[in-house]
């Protein structure tokens, strides 16, 4: 698969790591910054990464922010892109298998560097389920997004 890689300034000590793991599970990664810690505020990055998911230049992409939580914040903004924060290796397999998810994201202050790999591997060892139920909730997340645009778009007039 072909990965996306992105942080700020606080994911920063982490996203090396992040990098040599995803390689080293013989991914090939896209690597977006930032590339030292330099303040750059997340959702620039998290945009940026997340286009590549949209625009098919990525499988997935990875977002590695101080907690996690504003990368997918900013992730779960852009249609088309389900995000998750992944802290434990249940919810890094679980998030892809029933919810379909792109786009992990984890917090450099809350995670370790043996921690981080065997959540990517659960990450990119996932796959969406076949079954029924789980592709009928993400269809209703799907369709949620276009009627929620569509509302906020009819607001704007």
């Amino acid at each position: 698969m072909k990965i996306s890689v992105g942080g700020d300034h606080a994911g920063f000590p982490l996203k090396g790591k992040v990098v040599s793991v995803i390689k080293g599970l013989g991914h090939e990664v896209v690597d977006y910054g930032c590339f030292d810690e330099t303040p750059i505020d997340f959702p620039d990055i998290t945009q940026t990464v997340c286009e590549s998911v949209l625009d098919g230049k990525a499988d997935r992409a990875l977002l590695v922010c101080g907690t996690g939580v504003g990368a997918s914040i900013a992730a779960n903004k852009i249609p088309g892109i389900r995000a998750s924060v992944c802290h434990d290796i249940y919810s890094a397999h679980q998030c892809v298998e029933h919810d379909d998810v792109n786009v992990m994201c984890v917090g450099a202050q809350i995670v370790g560097h043996k921690i981080v790999e065997e959540l990517i591997e659960s990450f990119l060892n996932a796959t969406f389920s076949t079954s029924e139920e789980f592709r009928r909730r993400v269809k209703k997340l799907s369709e949620m997004e276009v009627m929620y645009s569509q509302k906020l778009l009819t607001n704007q007039k």
